[in-house]
């Protein structure tokens, strides 16, 4: 995508028993569903629960959840995500948001903005710059049943050692993260597929 200018941002999940975090560059353009794939394609989530922002809107100095709007969660966000551009709401003074997806699993997400940059020459956005540690497996049970995989994946002794290397199928190192293998998907794809696969 071309853009005159990009955000920055640090993505952390949060009371993650590791240190587990993003760098990602953004066009200026973008909205938050696409802020939303983003964070998705980089920490390595598969999209396959609900998510929402939760951000102080600088126009009313309220507090907003921004979203896929869904009748069961009717309560949880106010504006639609694809609607929305992340330069109405993120500045100088206005530089945290939290990102929650699966609202099962709960993991909270604490976006911090770092700034606004030029465009390098011939570079693709968006981009992950750094980053570090593994992201959780889908369903784990969130902050409490990930600190218990790792521990029994680590365990060929633990009772459950066999059974939970079997549900998770593959081989899995917490420690693991290269930007360089991130695939970015076109947000416009997902949103045709996404909010209407939950």
């Amino acid at each position: 995508m071309s853009a005159k200018k990009v955000y920055q941002f640090k993505i952390a999940l949060q009371r993650a028993p590791l240190p587990i975090w993003r760098r990602i560059q953004v066009p200026d353009s973008y909205s938050f569903w696409e802020l939303h794939v983003t964070i998705q394609d980089a920490m390595g989530w598969e999209d396959c629960h609900l998510h929402d922002f939760e951000i102080i809107n600088p126009a009313s100095g309220r507090k907003e959840r921004i979203g896929v709007p869904d009748p069961v969660f009717e309560d949880f966000c106010t504006k639609r995500d694809k609607d929305i551009k992340i330069r109405d709401f993120f500045n100088d003074q206005n530089t945290t948001a939290t990102y929650v997806y699966d609202f099962g699993d709960g993991w909270r997400h604490q976006i911090k903005f770092e700034g606004i940059f030029d465009v390098m020459s011939k570079q693709k956005y968006p981009i992950c710059i750094k980053g570090k540690n593994a992201c959780p497996p889908e369903d784990v049970g969130g902050v409490w049943g990930y600190e218990d995989f790792l521990q029994i994946i680590k365990n060929p002794k633990h009772s459950d050692y066999e059974d939970m290397m079997e549900w998770i199928g593959e081989s899995f190192d917490p420690y693991s993260f290269d930007p360089k293998e991130i695939m970015f998907d076109d947000p416009k794809i997902r949103w045709d597929m996404g909010p209407n696969k939950y």
